[in-house]
């Protein structure tokens, strides 16, 4: 018995053997010989004498708070505007984002901005911890190069992937909270927020899951709130240095990664000279003034990165700045409200609210994803509970299509469909056909209480315009969510029917997921 009890011990205590662990805060010992290689002189510098601001400096002059904002409405149209911006770069480009995927587009993205960096350009990237999953990812090993700084925010101590969830449940209150915010910004006077992490399944409708996502490309003063936002993550003490990362040091694997950017080049030769031709072609059509700008006035707004820190109570009843925004703009809303949300669990509250809006002559149009499309079983679990409710009150309520034809493509004649299955991940409202609003905020609990989010908010009837009428396209290829008498019903035609259908049940679903969802009702809501 006693030996059995040791054995049992021993096993245990495997996983510890030979483990790497790194700080969770600044505050860490291992910390005090870190010297930043990016400071803030090398922000010294005015952003309206950069080549980017110079191409649009007469409408950009005409107000010091005024901004240009373009929709980025397919995934290969994100990439091209990201890699443009690089490498017209001149000063500094920073990076914010939850998920980095480690694939192929990934590493040709981070390959553009070594590039920038390699002509002098001062390169930040923050990520998120859950969601770059490896010490050794590429993006993790270009810190080496002198013009380049990681940090990962809201470590997870020890390395060891056997103890990822021993760690989580005995720090749940920190580590369940994500930075979860999307920001690509150059030069201090152009950035790029969304919904879209770095991944191909954001970028590219070939892979298996397609995101179906929104990005809006933002030009002039909007951008200072941006860096300011970045700045305050990027200073914070949950802001690891990758140069703590043993792994991420490891010049052999920075070699391998070096010699990995040049066989994308070399191997594919025509693909690359292709690539590249499409990426001149951007750059050359922002400086003809060929990108669709709308011009008006917005701000940028993200949660503090302390909210991480504050106890499981505090986040229960955080009410910060994008939530209380976003109910300022409800109340001032008149007429209509189209809302394109990947996860949305409204809450009794807002359940509430949207009814009195129905009744005061406030029209709400919901699109949002169906069973089969989602990701998230359980997020759709909960929508579920506010779904018949919310038809009932006068709102038109829309599911994503699995197979959903990608219109937006299609627009930019790019026809070729998604391989696998399409999955709504945008997260925009726009209110009175006026005022925008976009980002990485999506209206469910773990959004408003738990991680951090961003959003831009823009006012200007003509960008509202052609956000409204993307989301109105989403409802083509969505399913009609209606009730008949006490049953829900889901309408419409997938491009590959001759004629409208109508189910009772969740289209394109197997009876397993349908049971797994129902048991998904048993997780507590504001956990999903």
């Amino acid at each position: 018995m006693l030996l059995s009890t040791k054995l049992s011990w021993c096993l245990l205590a495997l996983p510890l053997v030979g483990c790497t662990t790194v700080p969770t805060d600044t505050h860490d010992n291992r910390l005090t010989q870190y010297t930043p290689k990016i400071t803030p002189d090398d922000f010294d510098y005015d952003p309206m004498e950069t080549p980017i601001a110079k191409c649009y400096a007469a409408q950009l002059l005409q107000s010091p708070d005024i901004s240009g904002a373009t929709l980025i409405d397919d995934g290969i149209s994100a990439f091209v505007v990201r890699a443009a911006f690089a490498r017209m770069a001149t000063k500094t480009i920073d990076l914010q984002t939850y998920i980095y995927s480690n694939d192929l587009t990934s590493k040709v993205l981070i390959g553009e901005l070594k590039s920038a960096a390699d002509r002098g350009v001062k390169v930040r990237i923050l990520l998120d911890d859950y969601g770059t999953k490896s010490d050794v990812a590429d993006v993790m090993l270009l810190n080496q190069h002198p013009n380049i700084e990681v940090k990962v925010f809201n470590t997870v101590r020890n390395r060891s992937r056997f103890l990822f969830l021993p760690q989580l449940f005995m720090d749940f209150n920190r580590l369940n909270s994500r930075m979860h915010n999307k920001l690509f910004i150059v030069d201090n006077v152009a950035y790029i927020t969304g919904g879209r992490n770095i991944g191909s399944n954001y970028f590219y409708p070939e892979t298996s899951a397609n995101f179906s996502d929104t990005d809006v490309l933002f030009i002039g003063a909007m951008t200072k709130y941006a860096t300011k936002s970045f700045d305050e993550y990027w200073n914070h003490k949950l802001s690891i240095p990758a140069s703590v990362f043993p792994r991420a040091k490891t010049k052999r694997a920075m070699q391998k990664l070096e010699q990995k950017f040049d066989e994308i080049q070399n191997n594919g030769a025509v693909e690359a000279r292709l690539y590249n031709t499409v990426i001149s072609l951007a750059q050359r059509e922002f400086k003809q003034h060929k990108f669709d700008f709308s011009w008006g006035h917005g701000t940028f707004l993200a949660d503090p990165p302390s909210k991480v820190e504050m106890s499981m109570r505090e986040k229960e009843t955080y009410r910060g700045e994008i939530i209380k925004k976003l109910q300022e703009l409800w109340s001032q809303t008149n007429n209509s409200v189209y809302l394109s949300a990947a996860y949305f669990v409204p809450g009794m509250g807002g359940l509430e609210h949207i009814r009195r809006e129905e009744n005061s002559g406030v029209h709400v149009t919901i699109v949002t994803n169906s069973l089969s499309s989602t990701n998230s079983a359980s997020v759709y679990a909960k929508w579920e509970k506010y779904r018949k409710k919310l038809i009932k009150s006068g709102a038109d309520v829309y599911e994503f299509m699995l197979s959903a034809e990608n219109l937006r493509a299609k627009k930019h004649g790019r026809a070729r469909q998604a391989r696998g299955f399409s999955v709504l991940h945008s997260k925009s409202i726009v209110f009175d056909d006026k005022i925008s609003w976009i980002g990485s905020f999506n209206l469910d609990p773990r959004s408003a209480y738990y991680n951090t989010e961003n959003v831009a908010i823009f006012e200007s009837p003509e960008f509202a315009a052609k956000l409204r009428d993307m989301i109105i396209d989403d409802t083509k290829t969505s399913w009609h969510v209606t009730v008949d008498g006490d049953d829900i019903k889901w309408y419409g035609m997938r491009r590959t029917d001759t004629q409208p259908r109508t189910y009772y049940h969740s289209p394109d679903t197997t009876i397993f997921r349908r049971i797994w969802k129902n048991v998904c009702k048993l997780m507590p809501e504001k956990f999903v």
